[in-house]
């Protein structure tokens, strides 16, 4: 098999089905198999337990990100509990200061009660997880490029402090997928990946995943899938797969129409400040250019006008639909103040600097002159209301 990812994206884990031929990966529904005797099975018993679609959705995954191992769940934060759920009680996880609202709420409001602590810092210097080490932390968790943020950590510098220490370091990767960046390779034991986004692409469906070549882990992982049975539907593992077939071509379009639309609004007077990794601007700009083969889909903003300039953007805007998720081949715009993000604390939210004129663009594949036209009628408006 070629290891160039636009190829494994289509074939990996996907040959024609060995009974009929099928050359696309069959939705086996079943949720028992037939057993020739008492434990005598032909490598499935029961669907929450292992899946023939769902093999071959963890193959072509784990092939993408470098990893010898991928565990799918039912969606990202399902994957994410599963991995949080393989500490014990007690132990200390060192978390990215900029996460996506619904990991927040896991570990500040699901977790927590159960004896895991956590702490929110800012990565973007390796020097500030140093510090905020305890004995007991186990894990450092952390996106990048973060959410909504868009801030760029070093994964190599944070993965060797890691490996010094003897923790885990887990990368969510979602914003960037492996088309842009692989962790694994920087030294990350593991890699997270919200399915629902980019991976599949087409916003039909909500899925998780957790890729690692770690054994031990590997093995916790598909125990806690097993056992505590939040996997994906078959159906939704053949959604996962038709999208993953355009992931590479889809990439390199959003990536394309973001870096324009990006240069382009900090140009506009109605905008106060414009993040995005593909801008000599942004304060990791040249870390992203040395970790990512691009800066992603992904922008975020401020308006001047605050919440009557960024409710009348995105009422007028069109083709972005006002709407959560991201990485779909549509655009969608929304207010994490309000939406994504309105689980954090607000003294939390504006330390970051998500304030009510902050909004979050996903670029889809929609024609470039289109989407800038009706940005351009979303900024008319927020003038307006200012």
């Amino acid at each position: 098999m070629s290891d160039h990812l636009d190829t494994l994206c289509i074939h990996a884990g996907q040959e024609p089905d060995a009974s009929h031929g099928a050359v696309m990966t069959p939705i086996v529904l079943s949720s028992t198999f037939a057993q020739d005797g008492p434990g005598n099975h032909r490598g499935y018993d029961y669907s929450r337990a292992g899946n023939p679609t769902r093999d071959a959705l963890e193959k072509c995954l784990a092939a993408l990100e470098g990893a010898t191992h991928c565990v799918a769940f039912g969606s990202g934060c399902a994957a994410t509990t599963a991995v949080l759920l393989a500490l014990n009680a007690g132990d200390h996880v060192l978390v990215g200061d900029d996460v996506y609202g619904g990991t927040f709420r896991i570990f500040d409001k699901v977790l927590k009660q159960f004896g895991l602590q956590s702490t929110s810092i800012d990565m973007t210097d390796v020097k500030h997880v140093r510090e905020a080490m305890r004995p007991n932390t186990r894990l450092i968790w952390l996106e990048t490029p973060s959410n909504p943020m868009l801030k760029v950590f070093d994964i190599a510098a944070i993965a060797t402090f890691a490996r010094e220490k003897g923790i885990l370091l887990a990368v969510d990767n979602t914003f960037a997928t492996p088309m842009l960046q692989l962790p694994l390779s920087l030294g990350a034991h593991l890699v997270v990946h919200s399915t629902t986004k980019y991976l599949n692409g087409h916003s039909d469906m909500v899925g998780g995943a957790a890729m690692t070549s770690d054994e031990t882990l590997a093995e916790k992982l598909h125990f806690l899938q097993k056992a505590v049975g939040a996997v994906p539907s078959p159906f939704d593992c053949y959604m996962l797969l038709r999208g993953l077939k355009t992931l590479g071509v889809r990439m390199e379009r959003h990536v394309l129409s973001a870096r324009h639309l990006a240069e382009w609004l900090g140009s506009r007077p109605e905008v106060n400040h414009v993040y995005y990794p593909g801008l000599a601007t942004h304060p990791q700009y040249a870390l992203a250019k040395k970790q990512m083969k691009g800066p992603g889909g992904m922008i975020s903003l401020e308006l001047r006008g605050g919440l009557p300039a960024a409710a009348a953007f995105l009422g007028a805007l069109r083709l972005f639909v006002c709407a959560e998720s991201l990485g779909g081949v549509e655009s969608l715009a929304e207010h994490p103040a309000i939406m994504t993000h309105a689980s954090i604390p607000p003294a939390q939210r504006a330390a970051l600097g998500i304030n009510d004129g902050f909004v979050r663009l996903s670029v889809g594949i929609e024609a470039l002159s289109d989407l800038q036209a009706d940005l351009e009628g979303g900024l008319k408006a927020a003038r307006a209301a200012t």
